[in-house]
């Protein structure tokens, strides 16, 4: 009787794993026709939809040039704008020096009537007249000179070359003697003053 049991159960064990594999291969299958079906599907669709694809493969194409002309028209102008901005710094100077080829043409005059001039009243009007030029010239630039006579020394305005003992209490810590001008130019410093100091 035992053996009877054993042996049904033997057989139900075989029935349930015959189940099991029939259950897989129909799920196997059913999943070849599902891929097979959409793989149909998407051929039809493709075959469809060719001359659309072609349309939107022809806009990225064109959409690619575009943009591939655009960096090389921004390559072009960082180029330019480089090249610019050197030429800029080569001639930065280039309206001033135009302005100081006038007095350079006064010092050069000047310089040939020094050399045969007797009069000295005559040689000094016409040296003062052109520093007196040179100065103006200057000045329309936004030059202007510092006026550091008797001014409380201030370290941010003034280079202190010496200091010397002030005549009366007054004078202690200001400027006695300016021994080189500062100036700015359009009311920025550009030049401190160096000068002498009371102590």
């Amino acid at each position: 009787m035992s053996d009877n049991l054993n042996d049904n159960i033997n057989t139900g064990k075989e029935n349930s794993d015959n189940m099991a594999q029939e259950a897989n291969m129909e799920d196997i299958l059913a999943n070849m026709l599902n891929t097979d079906d959409s793989h149909a599907a998407g051929a039809n669709l493709s075959e469809g939809e060719d001359d659309e694809m072609a349309k939107v493969k022809a806009e990225v194409d064109e959409m690619k040039d575009k943009h591939i002309r655009l960096i090389a028209e921004f390559d072009n102008f960082r180029r330019r704008t480089a090249k610019e901005r050197i030429e800029e710094k080569q001639l930065a100077g280039k309206d001033l020096i135009q302005s100081l080829l006038v007095v350079l043409d006064d010092m050069g005059r000047a310089e040939k009537q020094i050399d045969s001039a007797t009069d000295v009243a005559a040689i000094k009007e016409g040296v003062a007249l052109v520093f007196s030029k040179l100065r103006n010239i200057l000045q329309q630039r936004g030059l202007k000179a510092m006026d550091a006579h008797n001014e409380e020394f201030n370290a941010d305005l003034h280079e202190a070359i010496t200091e010397i003992p002030a005549p009366n209490d007054a004078m202690k810590g200001k400027v006695m003697d300016v021994v080189e001008p500062g100036y700015y130019l359009n009311d920025k410093l550009i030049r401190c003053a160096k000068v002498v100091v009371g102590n």
